[in-house]
């Protein structure tokens, strides 16, 4: 099913195993070939350590989008862009070949068992936050990157 008209959506991505660098690229450029779908803008690239997690530093960045799949629809293209690059889920917060998380979708507020919007913890986060207000600075409070500013990440 798709939407009535495009909406703008936001996606976070993040990579920490192989050459995630390359991941991330090739992330963004299969966002803009997803159907029906048109990437609008991409941050730079971020490094970051880990949240309430271990293993190597994260490559992340966040993508503008404008859509008109349906949010749910969104999410299985991205779900499935995450399962063509090796994407595996053994644990919670397990390192990853490719993280993609839809964070905004217009101003849909949705929470349902497969999806919540906006993104629960995209506040709370440095590495969402961070590439985010480079792209669409009103979309962030600066009081929520006050209280990530403890987090390590660094622009590339």
């Amino acid at each position: 099913m798709t939407a009535a008209a495009p909406v703008t959506a936001y996606v976070a991505l993040g990579a920490n195993l192989g050459d995630a660098r390359a991941a991330v690229g090739q992330a963004l450029r299969d966002l803009d070939a997803l159907p029906q779908t048109r990437l609008l803008r991409a941050s730079p690239l971020y490094r970051s350590a880990p949240v309430e997690s271990s293993g190597p530093d994260y490559i992340n960045a966040v993508a503008e989008l404008q859509t008109a799949l349906s949010a749910h629809a969104l999410l299985d293209a991205l779900q499935g862009l995450e399962l063509r690059a090796g994407r595996e889920r053994p644990w919670p917060n397990a390192p990853r070949t490719l993280d993609l998380d839809l964070l905004l979708y217009g101003d849909l507020h949705l929470d349902d068992p497969r999806l919540t919007l906006p993104h629960p913890r995209m506040r709370e986060r440095a590495f969402v936050l961070r590439p985010l207000a480079d792209i669409a600075p009103g979309r962030v409070d600066v009081r929520d990157l006050e209280r990530v500013s403890g987090q390590v990440i660094n622009r590339l």
